[in-house]
């Protein structure tokens, strides 16, 4: 296969990385979904295999186990066979996953599914911002890059649109097997896509990398971006893992983890997997509950688009922290909701507005902070070994947090749950006020150094 697909003439071209960028982001509509689905489907296949909340949630858990390794292999195998190949196995086994999860006869065999589907869905959470991200101009990768939260929440839409429309014939089978199609569509179109730049410049492979970036970059652009990749890379053979800890690659790792960090514990995914059984156990019929979840999904999307739109403009901090605050003032009102009201009524009405209220404000920042800081804060030569440190974080406290839902819900009540994610969620909004840089217009190269520049360099704003 030839890695230099698609290298067409010189002149730029405004929508070649866009092309790559949709095309690479099906990963993330995949990943969506994948995770999505299970909130619809878990409503019938307990039932069906006699699971009870503990069960439920080892099949929702199942999934993340997968994530953790499939983060834990994808930096080193992305840097290894570059960040296409790695695109490929990706969406083979999506493909693998989505057809065993529909067929399967047994909890085990289920499991087994969700668990191969997890591999895909972390491995893809390392390589497709990365990806995205090294094929970017500097004035576009935030836009580009927040494309994969986009198509994330796209596809966390389209699974609950589609575990409604099945909800009366109890299909669960069906809304895991339908991944099956973007999975189709994914693995035929990345053929056509090129490989990184970055990457066969680390590589040795310069002409092919400058052919490439001509098509989005004029020539001056071209020869300075490869002169600051180049000087960035001399030292990529000598960097171990060990070296992440280092003085010099440090304040990136802690920033990719807090933010990771800060991500799962205002409880966005006890959200996604378990909204429609949080509202059937408030009164909600099924079908309702999952009605519920498709407003959610559309705030999701909509809000996602906004903060697309708006990243590059007003800037990451502003973004970043005014959606969090705004996370964790929904998270103390939906906790006050359920403590102090019976939800019928007006109030199962304030209870959906606040959610939809967290959902939005998470979806335009949270959301995306989470992919574009570990896809813009790390050199390039350790960028796939120090952006699994992020993203193991994230899919760890997926994993704990999606194993204590229900147990957290029988121990401390609904009330409890949202508060403690309040308080967990005011402590990483404190982190980000202090740490979170502006990268807004700069090269990863120059992100890099401003990050090692302490904390006055933390604050500026490109111009």
């Amino acid at each position: 296969m030839n890695d230099n697909a698609v290298v067409g003439s010189a002149r730029p071209r405004k929508g070649a990385g866009m092309g790559a960028t949709v095309i690479a982001a099906f990963g993330g509509l995949l990943f969506g979904y994948d995770t999505g689905i299970i909130s619809a489907a878990l409503l019938y296949i307990g039932p069906e295999f006699g699971l009870s909340d503990q069960a439920k949630e080892f099949v929702v858990a199942s999934l993340l186990v997968g994530a953790i390794i499939g983060v834990a292999a994808g930096g080193a195998i992305m840097d290894r066979l570059g960040r296409r190949r790695t695109l490929l196995a990706v969406a083979v086994l999506f493909l693998a996953g989505a057809i065993a999860s529909g067929v399967a006869a047994s909890t085990t065999i289920l499991l087994l599914a969700r668990i191969v589907l997890g591999l895909a869905i972390g491995a893809a959470s390392v390589a497709v911002p990365a990806y995205i991200a090294e094929i970017a101009p500097a004035h576009l990768r935030g836009r580009l890059v927040s494309v994969n939260q986009l198509m994330i929440s796209s596809g966390i839409l389209i699974s609950y649109i589609t575990g409604y429309v099945l909800s009366d014939a109890q299909a669960w089978r069906w809304m895991l097997a339908v991944a099956a199609v973007p999975a189709v569509i994914m693995l035929a179109a990345l053929p056509m896509l090129p490989e990184s730049p970055r990457w066969l410049l680390s590589q040795g492979r310069e002409q092919e990398a400058r052919a490439l970036l001509r098509r989005t970059r004029s020539a001056d652009a071209v020869d300075d971006e490869v002169a600051e990749i180049t000087s960035a890379m001399h030292a990529e053979n000598r960097h171990t893992f060990r070296d992440l800890l280092s003085s010099r690659f440090r304040p990136g790792i802690i920033l990719g983890v807090g933010v990771a960090a800060t991500n799962q514990l205002v409880g966005v995914n006890a959200v996604t997997y378990y909204t429609p059984t949080l509202l059937t156990g408030s009164g909600f019929g099924d079908s309702a509950a999952i009605l519920s979840s498709v407003g959610l999904g559309i705030a999701n999307v909509g809000f996602t688009l906004v903060g697309l739109l708006l990243v590059d403009r007003i800037g990451r901090r502003p973004l970043v922290l005014g959606g969090t605050a705004l996370v964790v003032l929904s998270l103390v009102v939906i906790g006050a909701v359920y403590a102090f009201t019976d939800l019928s009524g007006v109030w199962a009405g304030v209870l959906l507005t606040f959610l939809m209220i967290y959902q939005a404000s998470f979806s335009a920042s949270l959301g995306l902070a989470m992919w574009l800081v570990n896809s813009e804060v790390f050199p390039t030569e350790v960028r796939g070994k120090a952006g699994s440190a992020g993203l193991a974080t994230h899919w760890i406290l997926n994993l704990l947090i999606s194993v204590t839902v229900l147990t957290t819900i029988n121990a401390l009540s609904p009330s409890g749950l949202f508060w403690l994610y309040a308080v967990l969620g005011g402590l990483g909004l404190l982190f980000l006020h202090r740490r979170l840089p502006e990268t807004r217009g700069r090269t990863l190269e120059e992100v890099d150094a401003q990050l090692n520049g302490g904390p006055a360099a933390r604050t500026s704003v490109a111009s």
